[in-house]
């Protein structure tokens, strides 16, 4: 029986304070980023380069994933910005997978940690899976699992939600983060909830546990690694060093590689937002591509190193 102590409750509490504060800050300001940048470049030259009509679209989305030093989190409001410029389902789906597994923190660290050779091997995988994954889920015909208001930009309230006597004294810049608030306050109660339920995992599951059941002496260490990564929410500049610390302690190096993507490619908070974009059915197809993803490279990466 697991003896809950003064320090796991700290944890659990800093943690949801930090997440809380940060996540908060990053979807603010990336939304709002995305609306300027939708003022400036109009949905038809983002649908254009992003087209899944093109193969190139394809590519260009993972490698605009790679770029951007987006967590899974803060990826959604870029996908929301996506989705109202009418680009392709397929790129944004690669834009998905891609965006927090080759976000530029995480390739310096793995370069640092494991190395160039152990990081072309990441790179290759979470990039080729990727792009795999968006490419079938088009075809297989999952847009429509997309929930009809995803694509709805919010109203303009005006200022502040009051009536503007005139509204031409609104400029550019308000209505944006009037449209920015909007989408914010719809999916709080998804980020609160995703947050306090990764913050109580991350307070109250010893790093011991998690080394024990997934050492290199156990056949399904690499799923359960995979299996464990996905609620224990870690931030990028996290995941490594204690990826590192749980190899210390008896992880094998598959588990740990799967442990890696797991928790980066798919967090309980992101799912948690997805919520707010997609219907169970797609939120399910994401998470079996994120599992897969792990567990394949966890088995290669083992089989490889």
């Amino acid at each position: 029986m697991m003896v809950i102590t003064q320090q796991m409750v700290f944890d659990t509490l800093n943690m949801f304070a930090f997440l809380a504060a940060e996540l908060t800050v990053l979807f603010l300001l990336i939304s709002y980023l995305v609306g300027v940048l939708q003022e400036y470049i109009p949905p038809s030259r983002i649908q254009s380069i992003l087209s899944s009509k093109n193969g190139k679209g394809y590519v260009v989305a993972g490698f605009l994933g790679a770029i951007t030093p987006f967590c899974s989190c803060s990826t959604i409001p870029f996908l929301k910005g996506l989705l109202r410029a009418n680009a392709g389902f397929g790129t944004m789906m690669v834009f998905l997978f891609a965006s927090p597994l080759l976000n530029p923190i995480i390739i310096g660290l793995f370069a640092v940690t494991f190395g160039l050779k152990v990081t072309a091997f990441y790179f290759v995988i979470a990039m080729g899976v990727s792009i795999i994954a968006g490419y079938l889920l088009e075809k297989l015909g999952f847009e429509k699992y997309i929930k009809p208001e995803a694509y709805i930009a919010p109203e303009n309230k005006g200022c502040g939600g009051s009536p503007c006597n005139k509204a031409e004294s609104v400029s550019k810049w308000q209505k944006i983060w009037y449209s920015t608030w909007e989408d914010f306050k719809k999916v709080l109660p998804y980020l609160m909830g995703g947050i306090a339920l990764g913050s109580m995992i991350y307070g109250f599951m010893p790093t011991g546990f998690v080394a024990s059941v997934a050492n290199g002496n156990n056949p399904f260490a690499v799923p359960v690694a995979a299996v464990i990564g996905i609620p224990l929410y870690i931030r990028a500049e996290a995941v490594i060093p204690l990826s590192t610390a749980l190899a210390a302690k008896g992880m094998g190096l598959g588990a740990v590689m799967a442990l890696i993507i797991g928790s980066a490619g798919a967090s309980l908070t992101e799912v948690v937002l997805l919520k707010s974009i997609f219907k169970n059915k797609m939120i399910m197809a994401f998470l079996t591509v994120i599992l897969s993803m792990a567990v394949g490279a966890g088995y290669l990466y083992s089989y490889l190193f």
